[in-house]
């Protein structure tokens, strides 16, 4: 009996823990657990999509995360301490491609991150966005280039 109570509180915490450090690939999975309500927008005079965070989104809010993805090179992003980060390369980018809003977010680095086509690691703060529909859902700040 003992042994399964230490199991359970051993599994628990554990599960804990990865919700609250997860990193990688392994984000993007936590962020397309995803809903969307119609909202009429006065400023737009229709409705649009509201996101609605899952409790999972909502617990990484405010909780420095690591992202393994994409840069974009979107035009308007005049630095590299700014920029959009996609799961998926530029071809497949919900810019370009058949992706969704879940799979790409703003980033504000600390340091300028160097354009590469490669896949690289940030960390940094998530922030989440359901207001402002000129921002993206998703928002990295105080990101940093994990180097391999």
């Amino acid at each position: 009996m003992r042994k399964l109570l230490s199991l359970l509180i051993i599994t628990a915490f554990l599960s804990h823990a990865s919700v609250v450090a997860q990193s990688g690939n392994s984000i993007w999975k936590t962020l397309a657990k995803i809903t969307y309500k119609k909202e009429y927008d006065e400023l737009m005079g229709f409705k649009i999509d509201i996101p609605v965070f899952s409790d999972a989104i909502k617990n990484l809010e405010g909780k420095e995360v690591e992202v393994k993805g994409y840069i974009i090179p979107v035009e308007g992003y005049k630095s590299h301490n700014e920029f959009i980060f996609s799961a998926f390369p530029y071809n497949m980018c919900f810019f370009c491609g058949g992706a969704g809003p879940e799979t790409v977010m703003e980033v504000v680095s600390t340091d300028p991150v160097k354009y590469t086509a490669e896949q690289i690691v940030l960390k940094g703060k998530l922030t989440l966005n359901a207001d402002d529909i000129n921002r993206l859902m998703f928002q990295l700040t105080e990101a940093k280039l994990i180097e391999d």
